[in-house]
């Protein structure tokens, strides 16, 4: 009874003095607004990189001679490798037994041209048959390329589906033409639609024969040989038996640091972390001082209401209320006051992640429990920053307060 009671008188004093519950609002709205937006911003960066670099398939990995390029002497040091080639991959092929599919692919960015429209740096996929199985390609329209069309070095293609709506927008895309690179490619299959990685669009893609990619652009570029292990639980040691045999085919001992690399999604996840980690703990830091700020303003608010009311408090001493009823009261107000700065910064922050969503590239994800955390959070900050001024109030001393008024 007491604690509801205390509501309705915070929430009396909140409407007597309402620019001094604005400003008190304000700083609570800015706190919670943060945290909602942040925390929507990064696990839906999170979710949306998890199911595109996991999203592979578990049991999934690439033989690479660059592997993950952290900085410049990273990359310098992997371009003196040696190359692979398709004739490692095809060796690989026949001695991993542990394998299922083995896949060689190359790729570029090259503008590809339809009857009268062209597509600026469109990305072109060299790759074998049996890619569907360690990528996702998911197929709309006709057929994926087959082992005849890359043993036959066929100018065929399959494209993603903005390629389709730019190049071939009217009629039926299979059997229409492309130019890639001066040479006439026939469209065998379009991709369904995948949307776009942080504004990097997925569907600007051409796929086409190894043989053929490397009929146009040559061979001098190093191939990634892509390897799915025949069951999830053989990932490692399918692993262990591509960097043995690897090793062998490049002239390297067993026990001879590799000169590659052999990559898995969850190697790539974890570089993400890594690498965004300082990113999202700055942005915390953001959060934090909001929140901080917002406290602060809450607690001098409070000691000026603290300063407006004594005779009020002090009539509330002399009619008998207790010390702990004058704090209560007060926490009580701060809390209030807070938690619906909290309810405005949640609806706030939830609103500009949802128009993020639908606006931008930008992958958001409201989750409940970041609307739970912020309200709790600032209803926490509410209690915290205005116990010091309701134990101030507490302790004015009846007769005193009163004669301060008059």
């Amino acid at each position: 009874m007491l604690f509801i009671r205390s509501i309705l008188i915070a929430l009396q004093s909140m409407w007597s003095a309402k620019l001094r519950t604005f400003l008190t609002l304000l700083g609570t709205i800015i706190g919670v607004f943060s945290v909602v937006a942040v925390v929507s911003v990064i696990q839906g960066l999170n979710r949306y990189v998890a199911n595109e670099i996991l999203g592979t398939g578990s049991h999934v990995f690439n033989i690479t001679k660059y592997g993950i390029i952290t900085d410049m002497e990273d990359y310098l040091k992997a371009q003196r490798r040696k190359d692979f080639t398709l004739e490692d991959a095809e060796w690989l092929r026949r001695k991993l037994k542990l394998a299922d599919v083995v896949v060689a692919q190359m790729s570029r960015r090259q503008d590809v041209r339809g009857l009268k429209e062209r597509a600026d740096m469109v990305a072109i996929v060299g790759i074998q048959d049996g890619y569907p199985e360690v990528g996702q390609y998911p197929l709309g329209e006709g057929r994926h390329l087959t082992e005849a069309d890359v043993s036959l070095r066929q100018n065929v293609a399959v494209v993603g589906s903005r390629i389709r709506e730019e190049l071939m927008h009217v009629g039926d895309p299979i059997g229409q033409k492309l130019r890639i690179g001066g040479h006439t490619f026939h469209v065998v299959g379009v991709l369904e639609p995948r949307g776009s990685v942080l504004g990097i669009s997925q569907d600007d893609i051409v796929i086409v024969p190894i043989t053929s990619y490397q009929k146009i652009f040559g061979r001098r570029q190093s191939v990634e040989i892509q390897v799915k292990a025949l069951r999830p639980e053989l990932m490692l040691e399918a692993q262990d038996e591509a960097m043995l045999w690897a090793k062998i085919h490049r002239g390297l001992k067993p026990y001879d640091d590799p000169d590659f690399a052999i990559v898995t999604s969850d190697m790539l996840f974890s570089f993400y972390e890594q690498a965004t980690a300082g990113l999202f703990i700055g942005m915390l830091g953001v959060v934090g001082l909001s929140l901080l700020v917002g406290g602060i303003v809450i607690m001098n608010i409070m000691l000026v209401a603290v300063a407006e009311r004594t005779k009020e408090i002090g009539l509330r001493r002399a009619l008998g209320a207790r010390a702990q009823d004058i704090v209560l009261q007060f926490l009580v107000e701060s809390a209030t006051i807070s938690g619906l700065g909290g309810v405005a910064g949640v609806i706030l922050g939830a609103g500009l992640a949802w128009g993020l969503r639908a606006g931008t590239p930008l992958p958001t994800h409201v989750d409940p429990f970041s609307i739970l955390g912020g309200l709790l959070l600032a209803i926490v900050v509410g209690v915290v920053f205005g116990l010091y001024p309701a134990r101030r109030a507490s302790r004015l001393h009846p007769i005193q307060a009163l004669r301060q008024e008059t």
